[in-house]
């Protein structure tokens, strides 16, 4: 695997991953899952970066899916034990980073793609994207996390629906069952969510954290304890410099300066 597969830099406060494997359509293998992992703490762990934007090199596809000829000949122990366990592992540290994540999903976002747009926080979709947990027609179904949060992020009969039939669906139906915030012409993309993601990174990176963690947390939570959660980590908030000073700024009419503290 070359050391370029996963390629990583830092435009202001905002981190950018591109999977590189544009000659297999980005599809994930083990080598790869564990580089983007790395470049993920790398950037996770960066005190400038605020905001972590994920892509796919090329025009055609953001991940489509996992890689068929690694998978071929593995068998159910070393499935679980090795691939299953590092691609959930991957995923769900990506899902409760304390920074926002953007994904900019610039084509084919089949099985692994669809599951990793799953455990990131904002989706942004090209107009030629397609989408599809397609498991069910090799004979296997979606593992690494698609049937837990498919289930819990659109209605579950067309989350049913969808993972039963394995049918593929475009950038439109996504943003129309919940999956996806907006289409964005393919050209425009990766443009557009740096230009969000600039956006989020201008507000105090602490209060996004503590606000990461009410809406984390909180999901899975009775309403009464999700709420006595919420009031505490607000209370935490007004002990922030930023509060303080995004208020101050607001009453006295100019851009806050958000540190961090």
């Amino acid at each position: 695997m070359s050391e370029n597969i996963i390629l990583s830099e830092v435009n202001g406060h905002v981190g950018l991953l591109t999977i590189n494997r544009p000659k297999v359509h980005n599809a994930l293998s083990t080598p790869v899952l564990l580089e983007l992992e790395q470049a993920f703490i790398t950037l996770d762990n960066d005190p400038r970066v605020r905001v972590i934007v994920f892509t796919g090199a090329g025009d055609k596809a953001f991940v489509a899916g996992g890689d068929l000829s690694e998978m071929v000949s593995r068998d159910g122990i070393t499935h679980y034990q090795e691939f299953a366990e590092d691609i959930h592992r991957v995923f769900r540290r990506f899902e409760t980073s304390d920074k926002p994540t953007i994904a900019a999903v610039n084509g084919y976002a089949l099985g692994g793609g669809t599951e990793l747009l799953l455990s990131l926080d904002i989706r942004l979709v090209a107009d030629n994207a397609d989408l599809a947990l397609p498991e069910i027609g090799l004979g296997v179904f979606p593992g690494a996390g698609g049937t837990q949060r498919m289930i819990r992020q659109v209605p579950s009969c067309v989350a049913k629906e969808l993972m039963f039939s394995g049918r593929r669906f475009k950038a439109e139906e996504a943003v129309r069952i919940g999956l996806a915030n907006r289409v964005v012409p393919q050209a425009e993309l990766l443009g557009e969510a740096m230009i969000l993601a600039a956006q989020i990174a201008e507000k105090s990176p602490l209060v996004l954290k503590l606000m990461k963690r009410a809406l984390r947390d909180g999901v899975n939570m009775p309403m009464e304890a999700a709420l006595a959660h919420e009031q505490a980590l607000i209370g935490l908030v007004f002990d922030t410099q930023d509060a303080h000073e995004g208020i101050s700024a607001f009453l006295e009419k100019r851009k806050a300066n958000f540190t961090g503290r």
